[in-house]
């Protein structure tokens, strides 16, 4: 089954996502645009696209497994919604998670020079893979006021970790 999204690439020399393999659940974002984000800093990563979702679906933005796992950097917001009325440029919010340089509370900005030379500063090149995004189907809640939800087909207990110990 495939659904089709009208696409604007909205940025030069922008990468068009792309399944990494046949059977994948996500296609690959692309950056259109160098970013620098020193440690603790959190940007917004242009991709170059502006997308018409059809009503009744919504792209996830998820992060890839790959940068998770090397890297310092995080999607913060994952899974990021992206909704079918949006129409602006899609950005992948991106933080650095590092700690090797803890920022020093300044009350000006850093220079790229300043954070070119900064530990733990990380950047994002123009083309460089940096999230994957999903389709996903988004029906509609209605919701019915009742006496009990626990008279409504479950006997499961409340709170956080209710189901079990972590180890």
């Amino acid at each position: 089954m495939s659904v089709e999204i009208f696409l604007e690439i909205c940025r030069k020399d922008t990468v068009l996502p792309k399944y990494a393999n046949p059977g994948d659940a996500g296609m690959d974002v692309y950056a259109a645009e160098s970013v620098m984000i020193a440690p603790g800093e959190t940007v917004v990563v242009p991709t170059g696209l502006k997308v018409a979702i059809p009503e009744g679906y919504e792209i996830q933005v998820r992060p890839r497994s790959g940068i998770s796992f090397k890297t310092p950097l995080r999607v913060p917001n994952s899974p990021g919604t992206i909704d079918s009325g949006y129409r602006d440029e899609l950005g992948i919010i991106i933080s650095n998670s590092s700690d090797i340089d803890v920022p020093d509370n300044r009350e000006t900005p850093y220079t790229l020079e300043e954070k070119e030379n900064r530990k733990g500063t990380y950047i994002i090149r123009k083309g460089d893979r940096i999230a994957q995004i999903v389709l996903q189907v988004v029906p509609k809640m209605k919701f019915t006021v009742v006496d009990s939800v626990r008279e409504i087909g479950s006997d499961r207990g409340g709170g956080f970790g209710s189901t079990g110990v972590a180890r």
